[in-house]
């Protein structure tokens, strides 16, 4: 008999059971929760525009990242996060180009998986936003359902000519232009406008919390961002009582989804514990000044890009220190 070879091989020697594509099936096992409130509240429509960033998404990636790299789950992730954050009614073709715009301006052109510097659903929607201003801020009314009466028959709310919607402004928007403030309830059960992300408060936190016990969520983030917003909230309100208070500030607008599923995206998030809380602080810090003094009523997606810009910096700032040596700033 032969003696047993030795094999040498390089390193890592023990692994985890958990992979990018685990990490990534299970996000998006989370969000769908998430997507099944919007379309409770929008209808069907809700679901279609999903479903075109998702296709966009996935079709970009597929056409100029390879067939292996559709299986990791990341397009997918950033195709379901870019339809939350659209209205219900945004035609499906821009729906579509913003999952592309998502996946190749947002990845593709850093390189790909792990490279990118900025969240992508946010590139994508950011896109949006400069090309199609008024489609992304037309928000259909919540609480129409799968099936909206009008007159006598019943009709599929994406079906509906966009003069015969029924649409209304969201609680921002309303803050910002008219000075009213939504109710709170009407805040945490989602029962206003906004876009499809805006409706499951709830169940975004219960997805967060999943995330976080699995390990693929830091939970520094999500809650470095709310304490900031509350507590930079608190301290307005007590200066102005017409400022919003904290639990307005928390539960209005993409603050939620963006906190929990956005700020928290491992690659264009700090890798230190200290790193994460001053990016949450940061993002928190710069959706209310947008809030409140801002052109646009809502914050969260120029907040969290400003703060990826900032993270190789952050990183760097908070790099834990090897014992006997000292930072050399400029080095």
């Amino acid at each position: 008999m032969t003696a047993p070879r030795l094999i040498v091989t390089a390193s890592p020697h023990l692994k985890d059971r958990d992979s990018t594509p685990r990490i990534m099936w299970n996000v998006v096992a989370s969000l769908v929760p998430v997507i099944a409130v919007a379309g409770f509240y929008f209808g069907i429509s809700a679901l279609l525009v999903v479903a075109a960033t998702t296709l966009g998404a996935l079709g970009t990636q597929r056409l100029f990242g390879g067939r292996d790299s559709v299986g990791d789950g990341s397009a997918v992730i950033t195709g379901l996060l870019l339809g939350l954050c659209l209205p219900a009614g945004m035609p499906l073709w821009m729906a579509a180009l913003g999952g592309v715009a998502g996946i190749g301006l947002g990845k593709l052109v850093f390189g790909g998986l792990g490279q990118n510097v900025f969240n992508p659903a946010l590139i994508g929607r950011a896109f949006l936003q400069a090309a199609f201003p008024v489609a992304i801020t037309t928000w259909p009314a919540a609480g129409q359902g799968f099936w909206t009466l009008r007159g006598d028959t019943f009709a599929l709310p994406f079906l509906q000519a966009s003069t015969d919607a029924l649409t209304e402004a969201t609680p921002l928007g309303l803050l910002k232009f008219e000075q009213k403030l939504t109710p709170l309830g009407d805040l945490i059960f989602g029962t206003t406008g906004g876009s499809l992300g805006e409706t499951g408060a709830l169940v975004i936190l219960l997805g967060g919390a999943y995330l976080a016990w699995r390990g693929y969520l830091n939970w520094r983030i999500p809650v470095s961002v709310m304490l900031s917003t509350a507590i930079l909230a608190t301290v307005m309100h007590g200066v102005d009582a017409r400022y919003p208070d904290a639990l307005f500030m928390l539960f209005s607008g993409g603050l939620m989804l963006g906190a929990v599923y956005m700020a928290t995206d491992m690659v264009t998030s700090p890798v230190t514990n200290s790193g994460r809380w001053v990016f949450g602080a940061g993002i928190g810090v710069l959706l209310v000044v947008i809030r409140l003094w801002g052109g646009l009523p809502e914050g969260v997606m120029y907040a969290i890009l400003l703060m990826n810009a900032m993270v190789p910096f952050i990183n760097r700032l908070t790099q834990p220190r090897v014992f006997g040596t000292h930072l050399r700033v400029g080095a």
